[in-house]
């Protein structure tokens, strides 16, 4: 089992002045320990389930471009991107520079969307939920399209909501993203996931093992071979001590079980740079045949 973190809690100590300082810290730490990947909420607003709007929030991808910077081989990526946030050549072309700049370790994460109060905060369209899956799934298209060969089909593109003349992508990327698209709808994400994507997201607790079953059926309707994708699963890392560092082990390894190959972990709270040390004191090694 691989382990990743998340980074989507920004009430760090010491505020903005020594945020660039953190992010620094914890990235070169979550680096030589070992972790698979490191991912990025994307949101301009503190999501409620973290205070709310008035908690310190950064921009997902100039945060992964200093991750970047302070980093050698942790895979980075949008945890995960709204495909309602930028048009999807836009979101392909920055993809494709992260990946450049890092020596090709930028994936994406995507999704629908969820949070409104946001979006209307700052002007950013959020349409009706039918239109954001819409948008989703002409998103992983246009990416798929402008990831092919050396620059991209050219060939235009018509979507119901996006027009392509011209798919180019000077320079492609060194390695072409893996997508993930996150969440665990039944009837339209997972659906997608069987149709598009290198791996799904999806929460720990009773209902996993039901949707891993959902997107076996997907994936029979496709013609997809479900073991090509990756089982990723998202949850809090809330590590104290050893003792509760060995408590999380055990819960990874019961996903590991049920064929989850990958848990990206949220850090949240004080201390997040001792939290990630504990992980990767006490459970990288511990997980890595899971």
């Amino acid at each position: 089992m691989k382990i990743g973190l998340a980074i989507a809690d920004y009430s760090w100590e010491g505020g903005a002045p020594r945020m660039a300082e953190t992010l620094a810290a914890l990235s070169r730490s979550a680096d030589d320990a070992g972790f698979d990947v490191i991912g990025v909420a994307d949101h301009v607003w503190q999501g409620p389930h973290m205070g709310g709007p008035e908690q310190p929030m950064l921009e997902c991808f100039t945060t992964l471009a200093t991750v970047a910077a302070h980093t050698r081989r942790i895979r980075l990526m949008p945890l995960v991107a709204g495909a309602h946030f930028r048009a999807p050549g836009l979101l392909a072309k920055t993809v494709t520079t992260l990946n450049v700049l890092s020596g090709g370790r930028a994936d994406l994460g995507i999704g629908a969307g969820w949070y409104e109060e946001e979006a209307l905060g700052l002007g950013i369209g959020f349409p009706a939920v039918r239109e954001r899956f819409e948008l989703l799934e002409e998103a992983v298209r246009v990416c798929l399209r402008m990831w092919e060969g050396e620059r991209g089909d050219e060939k235009p593109f018509d979507g119901v909501h996006n027009r392509l003349e011209r798919p180019l992508n000077v320079p492609q990327n060194l390695t072409r993203p893996r997508i993930m698209i996150g969440g665990g709808g039944e009837r339209r994400t997972l659906r997608l996931v069987a149709r598009y994507a290198d791996a799904c997201n999806l929460y720990p607790g009773p209902e996993l093992a039901g949707k891993l079953e959902v997107l076996r059926r997907h994936c029979e309707t496709e013609g997809r071979d479900y073991d090509t994708i990756e089982k990723t699963c998202v949850m809090p890392f809330t590590v104290t001590d050893r003792a509760s560092a060995d408590e999380l082990a055990g819960v990874l390894r019961g996903l590991g079980e049920l064929g989850v190959r990958r848990v990206i972990g949220i850090l949240a709270g004080p201390g997040q740079l001792r939290q990630a040390d504990l992980v990767g004191e006490r459970v990288l090694g511990a997980v890595a045949d899971a």
